[in-house]
C-alpha cells in the first residue's frame, strides 16, 4: 500500500489509485493474459491523447486534499492526466486508461475503479478550486496492432456528490489505516522496551551488530565477514528492529537463498516477540509449495488442476482476510498463510504478497528485490528509502545474479514452431521463420570450436527478429485465450510482472499458469532451463512440449526474457556467445560482472547489510557484489578455538585425472576415520560422479557393515528432510552421509553437538573447466584483477568454507576435520583456510 502515517495526529498520507482500487476492488484473482508491452503502451497512449489538449489544458496535474473521518486525517494524493478547460470556462477532469483488448461498447462496460480513481481528482480540483460542478471523462486507448482507436465517456458530477464519493471511499478504507495506526504504536512502544534476547552477547556478536546499527543510522551499505557462531541472524536483526522504533526505519527485508535460513530469521523473530516484540512479519514461501499444501488442506485441485476456490472471487474477500489476519498474528509464516487462507477462501500465496508491501518485516528469497521479472513493483521511491534489505548468505547471490542478468535462445524451439504453425497462424510462422534464420545464421559461423563469441554482440538482425516474434506471439495467445482454444490451466509457482492482479478480471487459464511457472525457477533459485527438464546444456533427448499453444507459451517468455535482458546489455559486462549442442544451438547474453546491475537493483533502499561467514576474501565479494567507496566492511573473528578442530590435510591429487588412481586411497581414508571412530560424519566431493565412484569403493572395502545415506541429484523436500532428520535423531548410531559440495548439506544447516563429530572435504570445490568461468576469468584479468582466482579458487574454495563450517557450531563442540587434496598446502588455498582451523596440522598421505 502507498501510504504513510503520522502517529501523533492520526494522519494517513494515501495515493488516490490504492485507496480506490482498495475500496472498490472485487472479483478473481487473475486477470488474464497482459501483453509485455503494456506499460510501454500506455505511456504512448497517454501522450497521444495529451498532444491535443489545447493551450489552456493542463496534462499530469498534481492535486491534493484533505478529509477528516472520524479521528483521522486522511491526505489524499494524486496526479490528474489531463485537467481541460472549456471556452466557456468549464472544467473537465481526464482520466486516460490504455487496453490490448476491444474498447468498451458503451458505459456500462467501463469498470467502476476507474471512474472512482477520476472522482477523486475530480474532487480535488473543485475543493481547491470553489467549484459547484465539474466534468469528469474517461478516455480509452486501444493499443493492440497500430493502436491509436479511443473512444471517451463523458459524466457530469456536483461538488456534493464527488464528497459523499470520496467519504465512502475513505470509510472503506479506514479500519485498515486504523489498524495500521494501532499497530505501529504499539510496534515502536514495544521496541523501545526491547532488550536484547540473550543473557549476553556471544564474542563478535556485539561487534557485528554495532557495524549494522552505524550502517543503517549512516545510510550506507555494510559488507560483513560473520563467522559461524556468532549468531548473525540475531545480530542483524536486533539492530535493524530497533532501527524501525527509531524511526530510522519503516520495514526490512530479510533476503536469503534457503529455506533453513529462512527458519532461522523465523526463530529470531520469535524469540525476540517472547521478549515482547510486536512486529508484523511475513515469509513469501515459492507458490508451488503454498498452493499444494492449501489444495491438500481444501481437498480441491489447486492452481494445476483448474478452477481454484482461492482464486474465484479472491478480491471480493482479500481485505477481510489481510484485516483478520494482521489483527491477530504477527509473525506470518506458511502455517498462519494457510489458515487464515483457509478461513477466507483466498489464495495464500497472493495473500503474504499482499502483507509484504505493509508488513514490518519481510522474509523472502533475493529475486523478490533483485531480479527485474520477479521483484516487488508497487514500491514508491519514499517506500525504498525507508527500507533496509539484510542479505543472507550473500556469497551466494553472485552467481544467482548472473542467472538474473542472463538470457538464452534455443534454434530449436523456432524450428518446432515453424513447423507446428504452418497453415495454422501466419504472423506466428513468419516470425519464428525469421528467428529460425537469424540463428541459423549464427551457427554457420561456427568452426568446429563448439562456443564462440559474437564480437559484436546481440546481432541487429536476430533483436528485430525476437521483437517481431514476440508481438507475433502476443497476438495469437491473446487471441487463444478469448476464443477458449487456450484453455487449461498449467502449474504455476511465481507471479512475473507481466501478469499482474487485476482489479476486476477474468479468470486466466493456461497463460496465467504458464507464464508463472516459467518464473518459477528464478524465485525459487533454480535456473530457468529446470523448465525444460534438463541442465545448462540441453539434452536432446529432452521431453518438450507437443502441444502448439505450449510451445509458443515458452518460445513468446523466452523472447521476453531476452528482449529485457538486452535492454540490461552492457559491454563491459556481458558478452553474447553461442554454443553448438548436438544439432541445436543456444545463444545467450552472459552476464560475467553482475556488480553494476546489483547496485542499480538496490539503489533507493536506505541501507544493504550483506553478510556471511564465508564472505571471504572480502575485497573479493565487494568487487562482485557492486561495493562502493562509502561503503563500510567489517570482519569479525570467530569465537572458537583452534583446539575444537582437529583438523588433517590429506595431500592426495583429486584432479579429474587422477581420481581413478587416488579413489581407493581415499575410500581407505574415510573408511579407517569412520571405522576408528565411529560417529556422524559428512563427506563432501566437488560432483555426484566422484561421489559415486568413491562411495562405490567405499562399500567393497567394508563400508556396507556402515549405515549411509547418500545425496541424490533433485532430492525432493521431503527425500531432503529425511537425510537431516537422521543426524538429528538422539539414538546415538553411527551414520555416514555422503554429499556434494555446494549442495543442501553443505550449507545452511546447523548439527551441533553430538548430531555431527566429523567432516570430510574431498578436493577444492573449484568448478568445472567451462567456456563460461574461461569468460569471466578473462574479464577479470582484464580488469587487472586475479582473472583465476576470480573465476575458479574463490568459488571453489567457498564451497569448502561452508562445508567445514557444518563441524564445530557452539563453544562446546569438537570433531575431525579432513581435506583431502594436495592444493591445501600451496598458496593461494593455504591462505584461504580459516586460522582457527589450525589447518598446519598433521599430513597424512
Amino acid at each position: 500500500m502507498a501510504w504513510g502515517t503520522d502517529d501523533m495526529r492520526g494522519t494517513v498520507t494515501i495515493a488516490v489509485r490504492p485507496l480506490v482500487e482498495y475500496a472498490l476492488r472485487s472479483g478473481d484473482l487473475i486477470s488474464g493474459f497482459r501483453q509485455a508491452s503494456a506499460l510501454a503502451d500506455g505511456v504512448k497512449a497517454h501522450q497521444q491523447v495529451q498532444e491535443a489538449y489545447g493551450e489552456q489544458d493542463r496534462r499530469e496535474v498534481q492535486l491534493r486534499a484533505e478529509i477528516e473521518h472520524g479521528d483521522l486525517l486522511f491526505v489524499v494524493e494524486g496526479r490528474c492526466d489531463g485537467l481541460l478547460t472549456g471556452e466557456d470556462g468549464s472544467v473537465t477532469i481526464e482520466e486516460i486508461k490504455s487496453t490490448g483488448g476491444d474498447l468498451p461498447a458503451s458505459e456500462t462496460e467501463t469498470p467502476e475503479v476507474h471512474w472512482a480513481q477520476a472522482y477523486c481528482y475530480a474532487y480535488m480540483h473543485a475543493k481547491a478550486e470553489g467549484l459547484d460542478r465539474i466534468r469528469v471523462r474517461m478516455t480509452y486507448v486501444e493499443t493492440r496492432g497500430d493502436g491509436g482507436a479511443r473512444r471517451s465517456f463523458e459524466r457530469t458530477a456536483d461538488y456534493e456528490e464527488l464528497e459523499r464519493r470520496v467519504q465512502v471511499y475513505v470509510e472503506l478504507y479506514a479500519p485498515f489505516a486504523e489498524l495500521q495506526l494501532r499497530h505501529r504504536a504499539a510496534r515502536d512502544e514495544s521496541i523501545a522496551g526491547l532488550a536484547f534476547p540473550y543473557p549476553a552477547y556471544r564474542a563478535g556478536q556485539r561487534k557485528l551488530a554495532g557495524a549494522v546499527y552505524r550502517s543503517i543510522e549512516a545510510g550506507h551499505q555494510l559488507f560483513a565477514r560473520a563467522p559461524t557462531g556468532i549468531g548473525k541472524t540475531m545480530s542483524t536483526l536486533y539492530p535493524a528492529v530497533k532501527s524501525i522504533g527509531e524511526g530510522r526505519l519503516a520495514r526490512l527485508f530479510y533476503l536469503t537463498a534457503r529455506t533453513t535460513t529462512r527458519a532461522s530469521a523465523e526463530d529470531a523473530l520469535r524469540r525476540m516477540q517472547d521478549g515482547g516484540l510486536r512486529l508484523h512479519a511475513v515469509t513469501i514461501t515459492a507458490k508451488d509449495k503454498l498452493c499444494a499444501a492449501a489444495a491438500a488442506q481444501s481437498g480441491g485441485p489447486g492452481c494445476a488442476g483448474g478452477a481454484c476456490m482461492y482464486a474465484e472471487g479472491f478480491y471480493d474477500r482479500i481485505n477481510g482476510a489481510v484485516l483478520d489476519l494482521l489483527s491477530n498474528e504477527t509473525l506470518m509464516r506458511k502455517e498462519e498463510l494457510l489458515r487464515y487462507a483457509g478461513k477466507h477462501r483466498v489464495c495464500p500465496f497472493e495473500m503474504s504478497l499482499e502483507v509484504a508491501y505493509i508488513a514490518d518485516a519481510v522474509i523472502c528469497d533475493y529475486n523478490y528485490i533483485f531480479d527485474p521479472r520477479i521483484s516487488l513493483k508497487r514500491v514508491a521511491a519514499e517506500w525504498k528509502a525507508a527500507c533496509a534489505l539484510l542479505v543472507d548468505e550473500a556469497h551466494n547471490l553472485p552467481d544467482r545474479a548472473r542467472e538474473m542478468y542472463s538470457a538464452e535462445l534455443f534454434k530449436r524451439d523456432f524450428l518446432n514452431l515453424v513447423r507446428a504453425f504452418k497453415g495454422r497462424d501466419a504472423a506466428v510462422h513468419a516470425a519464428a521463420k525469421a528467428v529460425d534464420a537469424a540463428l541459423l545464421a549464427v551457427r554457420k559461423r561456427e568452426n568446429g570450436q563448439g562456443a564462440f563469441l559474437l564480437p559484436e554482440g546481440v546481432p541487429e538482425a536476430l533483436a528485430d527478429a525476437v521483437e517481431v516474434f514476440a508481438a507475433a506471439a502476443e497476438s495469437a495467445l491473446v487471441m487463444a485465450e478469448r476464443s477458449g482454444s487456450f484453455d487449461r490451466r498449467g502449474p504455476a509457482s511465481e507471479r512475473d510482472d507481466v501478469l499482474p492482479i487485476a482489479m476486476n478480471g477474468e479468470a486466466s487459464p493456461e497463460v496465467a499458469g504458464r507464464a508463472a511457472d516459467y518464473e518459477s525457477a528464478s524465485a525459487s533459485g533454480g535456473s530457468l532451463e529446470a523448465l525444460r527438464g534438463g541442465p545448462a546444456a540441453r539434452d536432446e533427448s529432452a521431453e518438450a512440449p507437443t502441444d502448439p499453444q505450449e510451445m509458443l507459451l515458452e518460445a513468446y517468455f523466452a523472447a521476453l526474457n531476452w528482449m529485457r535482458t538486452v535492454k540490461l546489455y552492457d559491454p563491459e559486462r556481458h558478452v553474447v556467445y553461442a554454443e553448438r549442442q548436438r544439432a541445436d544451438l543456444k545463444l545467450k547474453i552472459f552476464c560475467m560482472d553482475p556488480s553494476r546491475l546489483l547496485r542499480q537493483m538496490r539503489k533507493g533502499y536506505r541501507s544493504q547489510i550483506s553478510f556471511s561467514a564465508t564472505l571471504f576474501p572480502l575485497s573479493y565479494y565487494m568487487d562482485l557484489l557492486g561495493a562502493e567507496e562509502t561503503d563500510y566492511s567489517v570482519s569479525v573473528p570467530s569465537p572458537f578455538r583452534a583446539e575444537q578442530w582437529a583438523t588433517e590435510i590429506v595431500p592426495l591429487s583429486t584432479r579429474y585425472a587422477d581420481r581413478e588412481t587416488s579413489r581407493e586411497r581415499i575410500a581407505a581414508r574415510m573408511l579407517g576415520l569412520a571405522g576408528g571412530r565411529p560417529g556422524r560424519y559428512l563427506f563432501f566431493f566437488p560432483s555426484y560422479a566422484y561421489m559415486n565412484a568413491v562411495y562405490e569403493t567405499f562399500l567393497a572395502q567394508g563400508g556396507q557393515a556402515l549405515r549411509t545415506m547418500l545425496q541424490r541429484p533433485e532430492m525432493t523436500e521431503e527425500e531432503r528432510d529425511r537425510y537431516l532428520s537422521a543426524f538429528e535423531a538422539d539414538d546415538g548410531e553411527a551414520l555416514i552421509g555422503f554429499a556434494v559440495l555446494g549442495g543442501v548439506f553443505s550449507e545452511g544447516i546447523d548439527l551441533a553437538g553430538d548430531r555431527l563429530q566429523g567432516v570430510v572435504v574431498v578436493g577444492v570445490g573449484m568448478p568445472q573447466p567451462s567456456f563460461e568461468r574461461d569468460l569471466m576469468r578473462a574479464h577479470y584479468d582484464a580488469a587487472e584483477l586475479p582473472g583465476f582466482d576470480y573465476a575458479y579458487v574463490y568459488p571453489g574454495m567457498n564451497k569448502v568454507l561452508q562445508a567445514g563450517g557444518r563441524l564445530i557450531r557452539s563453544e562446546s563442540d569438537s570433531g575431525v576435520l579432513v581435506l583431502i587434496d594436495d592444493r591445501y598446502r600451496r598458496a593461494p588455498y593455504s591462505r584461504l583456510l580459516p586460522e582457527e582451523w589450525g589447518a598446519d596440522g598433521r599430513d597424512r598421505s
